[in-house]
């Protein structure tokens, strides 16, 4: 049986010539996506060759949809979306002038008040065409660099001029070969922060299995199973890669929403651990916290074991129809930390080239417990709310 795999390979022979780095001159190896349908014993020889990092059949990724609070209804008033306060962009010199980010989302409504004067590149990888019908792509891109829109900051980089904007998220979702192959894409296109609030839909490939290729529960399961770790690991290598691409003065950290499954309404016990491609190693992965009176609390839906937390309750940003609207979700704390990235990045500039490890270093150190309220784990939070640099 023939299924779609993505297929990472590594190569020196793409026309890049020498690239001069910190560390010397050298030969800056490339990153090629490659899809194909392979049974897997051809999987397997493919996994063998040596300039393939990773192999992975292609499985469903979902939006990680905002969760409905009580707190979206808030009609926007004039001043600062309380996120941007909350990490402090609202007192930082910085606004993230002369970085470049991605968001691989639903896509964007580029003509929004909120994004003038962004030199906007996007790029459909769902075969529906560029544009934003959903409206969770146009959010998420308002936060981060959004300008001012009827008097109401909801941007936290503000100076960014050129964004690259992926649509992988298409009517009926996307696959793992999109997220891959945007991530190349906007690696090659220069981005310094790539942004992704999306997760593995890992039931929904088990469904797929069962209804479309008629296999029994206990099989598909098993199969999804190894899917779920092929796709783990495929982040991972393409993570280090992006790495090694630092000895030649290139940044680009990779910041991804938690997921938003967790139940602690319900029950306090009811915690879901960090979706992927946010649980990968060389990811940075983020959790939602929200405004508890004075103080601040982990939102209730928010997955554990993440790296850092940002605002995602009751956040305001730009509606692909126009205006403003309020959304709850690590989908909407992950622009936040990717804003407060950019602006790190800017302040490190200053003083010389920015390996990207030194940003993810920084970005996470950043994080503060100060405020937190109520019974929480350090795992629910990891370092705590990113703070942009104030010198």
């Amino acid at each position: 049986m023939k299924e779609k795999y993505v297929i990472l390979r590594e190569s020196s022979s793409r026309p890049r010539g020498p690239v001069a780095g910190p560390s010397g001159t050298g030969t800056r190896a490339g990153l090629e996506v490659e899809v194909d349908e392979l049974d897997r014993r051809a999987s397997r020889a493919v996994a063998a060759k040596k300039d393939v990092r990773a192999i992975a059949p292609v499985i469903p990724m979902r939006l990680i949809r905002p969760v409905p609070r009580p707190e979206d209804t808030a009609q926007p008033a004039a001043g600062t979306a309380w996120g941007i306060t909350a990490v402090k962009a609202d007192v930082s010199p910085f606004d993230g002038t002369d970085v470049v980010v991605a968001v691989l989302d639903t896509g964007i409504a580029n003509a929004h008040p909120a994004f003038a004067g962004v030199t906007i590149v996007e790029r459909d990888f769902t075969g529906e065409g560029n544009g934003d019908t959903h409206g969770h792509g146009t959010h998420c891109a308002g936060t981060i660099f959004g300008r001012d829109v009827t008097g109401t900051r909801i941007g936290v980089a503000r100076g960014v001029k050129k964004a690259l904007i992926g649509k992988v998220l298409g009517d009926n979702g996307g696959g793992s070969d999109a997220i891959v192959s945007a991530i190349n894409w906007s690696i090659e296109e220069g981005a310094n922060v790539i942004s992704m609030s999306l997760g593995i839909d890992f039931p929904g490939f088990v469904d797929f299995l069962i209804a479309q290729q008629g296999l029994p529960t206990d099989l598909a399961t098993t199969i999804a199973l190894e899917g779920y770790r092929q796709n783990v690991l495929l982040f991972e290598r393409l993570a280090s890669l992006v790495r090694a691409r630092e000895a030649f003065g290139e940044t680009t950290v990779i910041v991804a929403a938690a997921g938003n499954e967790s139940r602690r309404d319900d029950n306090k016990d009811f915690e879901i651990a960090c979706s992927p491609p946010a649980v990968s190693e060389g990811l940075i992965s983020v959790a939602a916290l929200g405004q508890a009176g004075g103080a601040l609390s982990v939102a209730p839906f928010s997955n554990t074991n993440v790296m850092v937390s940002g605002p995602g309750v009751g956040i305001q940003s730009a509606r692909h129809t126009g205006g403003l609207v309020a959304m709850s979700g690590t989908s909407m704390a992950t622009p936040h930390v990717a804003g407060v990235a950019a602006l790190w990045m800017q302040r490190l500039a200053q003083d010389g080239p920015v390996p990207g490890s030194l940003l993810k270093a920084r970005l996470v150190a950043s994080g503060t417990l100060t405020g937190l309220t109520g019974d929480f784990d350090v795992a629910d939070v990891g370092s705590g709310m990113v703070q942009s640099p104030l010198a």
